[in-house]
């Protein structure tokens, strides 16, 4: 299976637009499974539809949509609807993986949030796939913990963590973040793929070149620490 999965540290550590970089630069068919997409009302763009403005054509698929912005098992229970359970998230990408060239799961916030009343989670996912699980991190302090507490519970479900990248690299970096640089690597136990600047979604148009330059080559970019 192609099948990349892709986690966040927490929320906002720019998952989306990691996802459409990868995206960008994969030669042959993409598509881009969102298991849960939260906080965005029926007839609104969700993460899938950026991915696509950002990557161009892509398979986009969203299993279930919830209004308010929570965990997704949460959101799920407060509307009154269905959860999306791991198997379900699993199949869904076997199926996109047998016509699609490489398929990425983008996960809800951190890699054990709820999709369901079960405890069920994107760990769960990447376990039913064999698949491996890129970490998106938060560039400034307390990215260290979180990073290496994600990649704790990889390892302890025998899943591989691919790599680190750092979704939102400020225009004027301080300390804590020149030093993560060298630091998620060795807490992590995994290797920095790369580091998209802030604001790279503004222009689409500009968007696969900084995509080139922002990834490393294991993700079909130029960037090197």
């Amino acid at each position: 299976m192609s099948v990349l999965v892709i986690t966040g540290t927490g929320t906002e550590v720019g998952k989306t637009v990691v996802t459409a970089a990868i995206a960008a630069l994969a030669p042959g068919r993409v598509a881009v499974l969102k298991p849960a997409q939260t906080g965005v009302e029926a007839g609104e763009d969700g993460d899938v539809a950026e991915v696509a403005r950002l990557a161009g054509p892509v398979k986009a698929v969203e299993l279930a949509r919830y209004p308010e912005p929570l965990a997704p098992a949460t959101a799920a229970r407060r509307a009154g609807a269905a959860a999306v359970r791991p198997a379900q998230v699993a199949e869904a990408a076997r199926e996109l993986d047998r016509e699609h060239d490489l398929v990425l799961v983008e996960g809800a916030g951190g890699l054990l949030v709820h999709y369901d009343d079960d405890g069920g989670t994107l760990a769960d996912v990447a376990v039913a796939l064999s698949a491996p699980v890129l970490v998106v991190a938060h560039a400034g302090l307390g990215t260290l913990n979180a990073a290496a507490l994600t990649a704790e519970a990889l390892r302890a479900r025998g899943v591989e963590c691919a790599g680190v990248v750092v979704g939102s690299w400020p225009s004027a970096p301080d300390l804590a973040c020149r030093c993560n640089l060298d630091d998620l690597p060795e807490v992590t136990g995994a290797p920095l793929l790369g580091v998209l600047p802030e604001g790279a979604a503004a222009d689409p148009a500009a968007f696969r070149e900084i995509a080139r330059a922002g990834l490393a080559p294991a993700l079909g970019g130029q960037w090197r620490r």
